[in-house]
């Protein structure tokens, strides 16, 4: 799990949001593939997925306050797919974050 926190309070929607308007577009900029991800709110957390490609969430956000608290599927730690997504994710925090701020709180 991974607990960053943008020093602000957001909303699940306002991260469903913000991955509809970013993150298939970023990704296939990235990639240069033309797979499209699904963003969800499902048991109070936003969960990223493909079903095509993938059993499961590839990603789970839950909101605590001012911190995301993101869980990577363990099943996929080291596919391509994942780690971009992760990175994509890391910029459009910092573009949520109040003025631009993310403080990494655990990593593991």
């Amino acid at each position: 799990m991974k607990i960053l926190n943008i020093h602000k309070t957001v909303s699940n929607q306002e991260i469903v949001d913000l991955l509809n308007d970013k993150l298939n577009l970023l990704f296939r900029e990235q990639r240069q593939i033309d797979v499209t991800f699904s963003v969800e709110i499902k048991d109070d957390a936003v969960e990223i997925y493909q079903r095509e490609i993938y059993e499961g969430f590839l990603f789970r956000i839950k909101i605590e306050g001012t911190e995301l608290h993101i869980t990577r599927s363990e099943h996929y730690v080291d596919d391509v797919n994942s780690l971009t997504i992760e990175s994509i994710l890391n910029t459009l925090f910092e573009q949520l974050a109040d003025d631009g701020k993310v403080t990494l709180i655990l990593e593991g």
